[in-house]
């Protein structure tokens, strides 16, 4: 398992793996598909999947959005902390983290610790589309989204840079980053 590998070509058939030995967690910015993505890899690994928005939600009895309006960001990163530490443990799974979470110290040290991370990265104009489809982003409510996905890069890719393995996403099929990833996560 390489440190940072790009892989942008598609595979020529279905990677073969191993079980995993511990969960993998997908970071990245809002919109690159870690949910989608991450949904597809659990499945070819045979394996759960849980996106830790969802659980925060859950957790929280009230929207994401709705945290951050109440409580603000430093409350919601907190309990994101003790999610994400909660969905590490156990069986090994996919693990799909909103998109600061892997910006928040602590957090990415108990990833980079306990679970393998996976960078998954798309042109921000790619992501400005995919997130422009739903009006459920607390950090781009009532702004441009080109405009906050650059300056939010300008901060995250540098610690997303940290994560075990950087990953491509582009316009094509999700089935195809999930082949990289399998490439990836059995070399």
């Amino acid at each position: 398992m390489g440190s940072h590998d790009d892989l942008n070509s598609p595979s020529a058939g279905p990677a073969k793996t191993a079980p995993l030995e511990r969960s993998v967690v997908l970071v990245g910015m809002m919109g690159v598909g870690k949910t989608s993505i991450g949904k597809r890899l659990a499945a070819r690994l045979g394996c759960e999947f849980v996106d830790a928005d969802e659980e925060i939600e859950t957790a929280a009895g009230i929207t994401i959005a709705e945290i951050f309006e109440k409580f603000g960001e430093p409350y919601f990163r907190d309990g994101e902390r003790r999610v994400v530490a909660r969905l590490i443990e156990g069986e090994p799974k996919i693990i799909a983290t909103g998109g600061g979470a892997f910006v928040n110290d602590a957090t990415r040290a108990l990833i980079r610790e306990r679970a393998l991370s996976i960078w998954l990265d798309a042109d921000v104009h790619i992501l400005a589309d995919r997130v422009s489809r739903r009006n459920n982003r607390p950090l781009l409510k009532g702004r441009d989204p080109v405009e906050v996905l650059t300056e939010l890069g300008r901060v995250r890719n540098p610690l997303y840079a940290e994560a075990n393995i950087h990953i491509r996403s582009d316009a094509s099929p999700h089935a195809r980053t999930v082949e990289n990833i399998l490439k990836a996560i059995s070399a």
